[in-house]
């Protein structure tokens, strides 16, 4: 029997630690009460062991001391490793009755301080500093000590009882496993009780009254790793079929004893291109290797397929310009492998919708709702068994997959919510959720949210549209955020993204520490030269706009200001035919190859 307990006890993940800062080392110190030896790694070179107590302290010594709340990974570079480990937490509420938290604060350990340390690796490691403190500033990470937060509702009611009593990180999906590289050096000194698992994404959860009857509602988000990036540095899939900016969404309601789940995914246009940055404000788009794109696509729709079944395919990108030519790729290459398991269907969302009548979206939801039945969705009893199960999901893009994707998601997850909550008795028939509006006021905002944290992930600023999905309208001050994130955007894709790009592929374990593919590497002086162009390129669009926008008011009162405002004008179109010839040499771009695709 104590055998049985000193078995569970060593699979328990570490909830609090001790972290003492020694001149040569860091102690890590369990303070939960579940074990008795501390982990000791050297801040020479990062090699860690267990010991059985802390070194001697005198005055001198005087080792700092704070309190963190688990190991997210060790990152083990040629100029020495380095631990990140979790300062700060928030409980942002439970999974299947499991506690989630937020990581709120993020820092980063070296483990490089070897008297041996050349001239070359000390230069390395200032320029890897940058990227480091970008990894701090990592946004949406959330774990459980307790459950497998990278697993759905379905696959975790689908293990067998053997596979839960595993360590988590065995238990994890891979795609979801955003730390899986960090672990690593863990695993591999079998350092199970350190070993926490981590997904990047959103959680957000809601707890409504709805008639006589209480309903909690769940939204997670689990980001996919498999093409990890920012907006205009990862566009389309990779050879592999693993799509950029791939979410994979689930609603959970909880009510009357019942739990039902619905999940549905997002990701890029799955064949290779891309849309890279030069100071116009919308890159041209570029099919790279057109000949693979049907070999790609089948491998991404095989994949989902093998692990969500049934597949409808919701394209929602525009129908001329530039997203038309994708839309065609997308659609010519898709063609040869639809069938009973893999539909496609096309809706030109700004045309139909424009910017205002988002309502219009019942047009879609007419389309597809046969197929939504189909699929089903998850239904457990009050004892927790299976009723019914989810065998089918919808695969929603646009562009960037962030603002059409999620007013469609949102709209898709309201009908089911809808379905599911007649289902088990808390709506009659007829009922909807705008019957209830303190309910309907939550969960919009529920889905705003969710939209907001994977907007800011991808492209640094919530996400377009969101006062429909949080209001149920569009407003003049929604219009007026949206062109205030755009500028955002425009800003942050050719000025910051490159270097955090750069942070996410270190992560990640996919880099190699040399110069980008199609730049020498630079001098000081050049990237003095670089900080430069980019304050003046950007103060020159910005001044050009400004200035026309203001004289082009003006005009409208004073035909004296015409020629002001044309002259403006054409100082816009000059600057565009000049960023045109030389937006790339000033953009922001990540650094470093990839390596392990």
């Amino acid at each position: 029997m104590d055998g049985t307990n000193d078995a569970n006890r060593s699979c328990k993940l570490h909830t609090r630690l001790r972290l003492w800062e020694f001149a040569d080392r860091y102690i890590f110190e369990p303070i939960d009460g579940l074990a008795d030896f501390y982990l000791s790694v050297s801040r020479a070179n990062g090699s860690m062991n267990l010991v059985e107590e802390l070194p001697s302290r005198s005055p001198s010594t005087n080792p700092k001391v704070r309190t963190v709340y688990g190991v997210i990974g060790v990152l083990k570079l040629a100029v020495g490793s380095y631990f990140l480990v979790i300062t700060d937490r928030d409980c942002v509420g439970s999974y299947l009755g499991h506690a989630i938290y937020k990581v709120t604060g993020l820092k980063v350990l070296s483990c490089n301080k070897s008297p041996n340390t050349s001239s070359e690796q000390k230069k390395m490691e200032s320029e890897i500093s940058e990227l480091l403190v970008a990894a701090e500033r990592t946004m949406g990470l959330y774990f459980s000590y307790d459950i497998n937060l990278t697993l759905n509702s379905q696959k975790l009611c689908d293990i067998n009882d053997e596979f839960k009593s595993r360590p988590l990180w065995k238990q994890a999906e891979p795609r979801f496993l955003w730390n899986s590289y960090l672990l690593e050096p863990l695993i591999e000194n079998k350092l199970d009780q350190y070993l926490l698992p981590v997904i990047q994404g959103s959680f957000q959860n809601i707890h409504a009254e709805v008639g006589s009857e209480k309903v909690d509602v769940t939204l997670i988000a689990r980001r996919c790793t498999g093409r990890i990036g920012t907006r205009m540095w990862r566009r389309g899939a990779d050879p592999e079929g693993y799509a950029a900016n791939f979410v994979e969404s689930e609603q959970i309601v909880q009510s009357k004893g019942y739990t039902a789940s619905y999940v549905q995914v997002r990701g890029s246009m799955p064949f290779l291109w891309e849309q890279i940055v030069d100071l116009t404000y919308k890159p041209s788009f570029d099919v790279v290797r057109q000949e693979e794109a049907p070999r790609v696509l089948e491998r991404h729709f095989n994949d989902l397929k093998k692990k969500y079944g049934s597949v409808l395919a919701v394209d929602l990108v525009n129908t001329n310009g530039g997203e038309g030519r994708l839309r065609e790729r997308y659609a010519k290459s898709i063609e040869p492998i639809l069938n009973d398991d893999l539909r496609y269907v096309h809706f030109d969302f700004h045309r139909i919708c424009g910017h205002i009548h988002f309502e219009r979206l019942s047009q879609l939801y007419e389309q597809i709702e046969d197929y939504l039945k189909k699929h089903g969705y998850l239904l457990l009893n009050e004892k927790g068994e299976k009723i019914q199960e989810q065998d089918g999901t919808v695969r929603t893009n646009c562009i960037d997959c962030l603002d059409r994707t999620n007013v469609t998601q949102s709209m898709i997850g309201r009908r089911i919510l809808e379905s599911q909550l007649q289902r088990i008795g808390v709506f009659s028939v007829s009922d909807t959720i705008t019957k209830y509006p303190a309910f309907d006021a939550s969960y919009k905002v529920l889905w705003a949210n969710h939209g907001d944290a994977i907007s800011i992930q991808y492209s640094g600023t919530p996400a377009l549209k969101g006062d429909f999905v949080r209001y149920g309208k569009r407003s003049a001050q929604g219009i007026l955020n949206d062109l205030q994130y755009s500028l955002a955007r425009y800003y942050l894709n050719n000025f910051a993204d490159g270097t955090k790009q750069d942070a996410m592929d270190l992560l990640q374990g996919r880099y190699i520490t040399s110069v980008s593919r199609d730049m020498a590497a630079p001098t000081k002086a050049g990237y003095l030269e670089s900080y430069a162009s980019v304050r003046i390129a950007f103060a020159l669009v910005s001044g050009a706009l400004l200035f026309m926008m203001m004289s082009l008011r003006q005009a409208r009162n004073d035909a004296r200001h015409l020629l002001l405002s044309l002259l403006w004008a054409g100082l816009c179109i000059g600057i565009t035919h000049f960023v045109r010839a030389n937006g790339r040499v000033f953009t922001n771009r990540p650094r470093f190859h990839k390596s392990r695709d």
